[in-house]
């Protein structure tokens, strides 16, 4: 198992496929200038299978989630989770996309193995889409989430963030919208993992700003049961079906509970998403090293895992590493 030394297993494996994105979401890239991982540096598509592989057979991963940047990017992803999904004992599998690349690509995947996919998607007016991405795709972003429901990758799920002075007032439209498209919409705080470092604490919108703003037109009933590992807490929505969550990894951390590893798309694991330090696995796979000796490195990557993020330290630094290059 991936145990730390708080007693805390591992079985959600993250895994980036390439730090490369299709959008510059203000609140993820700068426009312009930012470096992307030389070819050589990334995974082979048959490297990310070993890996998976190991974690899985060896390491008591249950639940494998392919990441970017924009995975969809990656043109071997069809045949890595093909690979992964026929894993023995079998993953759970899913993608977490800005979903442009879905409309033709989620019957495939689906047929593949895939089981689910977060599309992210922060308002419902194509303009500020626009001015949020700085690309005019969202008429595609649509169709993808239409195409995920239609192979039957559910429940698709919608990560939106919300900002000031850009879609601050948009969490009940969302959120109106999502339970008549059958799809469960998720709201993340913003966190400081920006290229550009221009996250700031202050007038950041919280999961308790975001709360407030559904209850103005829902009844949420706070989901009955143990939150467990999930990053979200879960509402129903005037009494169910249903359902919202609202993942606060700034304001409402849930550390204690964490059961996340995470592999970057050139090979170096991470304990937390704002972790500072990074254990190359890289190195080992291309020197020759068995499954045994890469499973030993990770187990030992996750016993110096740290009791917390930080983020709730004023002493807190962002990670030199983008949200695009760490993998969500």
């Amino acid at each position: 198992m991936l145990i730390d030394t708080y007693g805390r297993v591992a079985t959600d494996l993250r895994v980036s496929l390439t730090d490369r994105c299709n959008l510059r979401c203000t609140y993820c890239m700068p426009e312009e200038g930012l470096s992307w991982l030389a070819k050589p540096d990334l995974l082979t598509d048959e490297e990310i299978v070993r890996l998976v592989r190991v974690a899985v057979t060896a390491l008591g991963v249950t639940e494998v989630r392919f990441t970017g940047g924009e995975p969809l990017l990656r043109p071997g992803l069809v045949g890595i989770v093909q690979e992964c999904a026929a894993l023995e004992p079998r993953p759970q599998l899913s993608l977490t996309t800005n979903g442009i690349g879905l409309g033709r690509t989620a019957a495939a995947l689906k047929e593949a193995g895939l089981d689910r996919v977060n599309v992210s998607l922060d308002t419902l007016r194509p303009e500020v889409f626009k001015t949020l991405t700085r690309r005019d795709r969202h008429q595609d972003v649509l169709a993808g989430l239409a195409a995920a429901h239609e192979a039957g990758l559910t429940p698709v799920k919608v990560n939106s963030v919300l900002m000031p002075g850009h879609n601050a007032d948009e969490a009940p439209d969302l959120l109106a919208w999502a339970v008549a498209h059958d799809y469960e919409l998720r709201f993340i705080e913003q966190m400081p993992l920006d290229a550009q470092h221009g996250w700031k604490r202050e007038g950041m919108i919280t999961a308790g700003d975001i709360l407030a703003s559904l209850r103005t037109r829902f009844t949420l009933t706070e989901e009955a049961g143990e939150r467990g590992s999930a990053p979200a807490e879960r509402w129903l929505v005037d009494g169910g079906p249903h359902r919202v969550g609202v993942i606060g990894s700034v304001t409402r951390p849930f550390c204690a509970a964490c059961d996340r590893t995470r592999l970057t798309a050139d090979g170096q694991i991470r304990t937390c998403l704002f972790a500072s330090e990074e254990t190359d696995l890289r190195a080992a796979l291309r020197s020759g090293a068995p499954d045994e000796e890469l499973a030993r490195i990770w187990r030992q990557a996750m016993w110096g895992k740290k009791a917390g993020s930080g983020l709730d330290d004023p002493s807190f630094l962002q990670p030199q590493r983008p949200m695009s290059a760490i993998g969500g």
